[in-house]
């Protein structure tokens, strides 16, 4: 049999998608071929999910909605990847260079390679590799043949149990349940636009059981038509109660294309109680007091949509355009607190959740948070926890 030249093979798959390729042989990378070259491999965190693909052709959801996907050759694996159908913002990409512990002085370069990375639906990857795999392992395979691993899953499944033991000790692992009345739907969505986790919680153990109207023939495809409207219901109640419409709306598509892709009805579940928590959170963070103000609602989005970066008075000003002396003596006249005060406390909030809920180091964690040194970021989160950055994860390192 004539040798397959695999380097011939992922050197075209990688221009024809604009996608990262790379070759590995068992756990040895023998190649990579991209016009993107970053610091770190974005694929690195996923390699063990991806090794345990023992398929031609599968796939794993790696954060922010992307993927990872692997064509297996005879000892052989082509990953691909990452592969996202809109182009990643610049706080994903934060995130995602702070997983993989980018140094500060390398991340613009590598900011750069991600957003070289072209934006393409994963059926297509998919279709590209079904047809590859043809060729190398004479196997016809369809979409539908193709499997994912739940890793990501997994993940979602111990955060939402720690937010859970956060709240309360005595919660029985709740799951959000679609119902057809309206009195339901009145209840959850206008929790998620008034931002009450605390209520989320309480309603979610002792939410009736009421079952939902029949969407589909096949079970599957009616939790997932399920889904969908809650998904739509969540995102359209947190606009309502402030969420930038962007942001909402980008969430609602992630959320549904992650779960389109599922084949396990607990994994859907799972995910839509994951997605209601993230909504209500995400409204409870922007809302200031019962009745926000326009002005605070715009100052909180923004600060959400950058929390990874250096954030002043100057950027909000001239975002919001408005002169800085007046924005500052308004926002204070709204809210009783200053503009530095409510940026500093809203990166303490998401420093508590990184420490809680990563391995970061404290010092990684004020890097990517924009502080300038982690003598400064250990100061700021002292000043508004009451105590130090290590002392905070010791207290809740059980949890």
């Amino acid at each position: 049999m004539e040798k397959i030249d695999h380097e011939y093979i992922c050197s075209n798959l990688a221009s024809l998608t604009g996608i990262p390729v790379r070759v590995y042989t068992g756990d040895t990378l023998v190649s990579y071929h991209s016009s993107v070259r970053l610091i770190k491999d974005p694929v690195t965190p996923y390699l063990t999910e991806l090794r345990e693909i023992k398929k031609s052709i599968g796939y794993v959801s790696g954060e922010d909605f992307s993927f990872f996907c692997i064509l297996n050759h005879m000892g052989i694996s082509i990953i691909i990847g990452p592969v996202r159908q809109v182009p990643f913002t610049k706080s994903e990409i934060h995130r995602m260079a702070f997983a993989l512990d980018i140094p500060k002085e390398e991340l613009e370069a590598f900011s750069s390679g991600i957003h070289n990375i072209n934006p393409m639906p994963l059926e297509t990857v998919l279709q590209v590799l079904c047809t590859a795999n043809y060729v190398l392992n004479g196997e016809k395979l369809n979409l539908e043949d193709i499997e994912i691993q739940n890793g990501k899953q997994e993940r979602l499944r111990r955060i939402a149990e720690n937010k859970k033991a956060d709240q309360s000790r005595e919660d029985n692992n709740p799951t959000v349940k679609p119902h057809n009345t309206m009195a339901v739907e009145q209840t959850l969505t206008n929790i998620v636009s008034h931002g009450d986790v605390a209520a989320l919680k309480r309603w979610l153990k002792s939410a009736p059981a009421v079952r939902g109207g029949a969407l589909a023939a096949e079970q599957l495809r009616q939790r997932k038509n399920i889904f969908i409207v809650t998904a739509t219901l969540a995102s359209r109640a947190a606009i309502r109660g402030g969420l930038d419409a962007d942001t909402a709306l980008s969430l609602s598509d992630g959320f549904i294309s992650s779960c389109e892709i599922m084949t396990s009805p607990n994994d859907i579940s799972n995910l839509q109680y994951h997605m209601v928590l993230e909504y209500t959170e995400r409204v409870e963070r922007v809302r200031q007091g019962n009745k926000p103000s326009r002005l605070s609602l715009s100052v909180a989005n923004y600060v959400q949509k950058h929390i990874s970066e250096t954030i002043s008075a100057e950027k909000l000003s001239k975002e919001l355009f408005m002169s800085r002396p007046y924005l500052s003596k308004k926002f204070h006249e709204e809210t009783g607190e200053t503009l530095t005060d409510f940026i500093l406390k809203e990166k303490t909030e998401e420093a508590k959740r990184l420490l809680r809920y990563t391995d970061k180091t404290a010092s990684q964690i004020g890097i990517y948070l924009g502080f300038s040194s982690a003598a400064h970021f250990s100061k700021v989160f002292k000043k508004y926890s009451g105590m130090t950055p290590g002392e905070y994860k010791d207290r809740h390192i059980a949890i």
